[in-house]
Formats: C-alpha cells, sequence, structure tokens
C-alpha cells in the first residue's frame, strides 16, 4: 500500500471514529439529562443550557478531527 492510501485509511478513521464517540457521547449525555429533567421538572432549564453547551464541545472536538484529517487529504505533511 502507497503512502497515499495509508494517508486515506487514516482519514478515514479519524472521521469515522470521531464520529461515533461523537453519536455516543451525545446520545449518553441526552439520555442523562432525559432522566434529570423527568426527575427534577423545575431544573429542566438550566440542565437544558448546560446540555447545549456539553453538545457544542463534543462536536467541536469531532470537527477539529475532520479539520485535521482534511489538512492530511490536501496539504500533506508528510509528503516528500
Amino acid at each position: 500500500m502507497t503512502d497515499t492510501g495509508l494517508i486515506a485509511v487514516a482519514c478515514g478513521l479519524i472521521i469515522g471514529l470521531g464520529a461515533i464517540g461523537a453519536c455516543l457521547g451525545i446520545g449518553a449525555m441526552a439520555g442523562r439529562f432525559l432522566d434529570g429533567a423527568v426527575r427534577q421538572p423545575e431544573l429542566m432549564e438550566p440542565l437544558q443550557v448546560k446540555m447545549f453547551l456539553i453538545a457544542g464541545l463534543i462536536d467541536a472536538n469531532f470537527l477539529i478531527g475532520v479539520g485535521i484529517a482534511m489538512m492530511f487529504v490536501f496539504a500533506n505533511p508528510f509528503a516528500n
């Protein structure tokens, strides 16, 4: 396999595993939010603000991985 092929595989892994991790993280967080909202409905609004903040941070982590993968694809620092 050539270096270009290995870089393509690495970028696919970065994006794929990052997407899986982000989906699992947001799903677990949303489930915990619903549990907390059912138990204490009066705290739903403050919990919702924190939930969206954490969802943005989880998604930003995934998008940073996508940006790094795109850097490897289009501006490969390992190319000769």
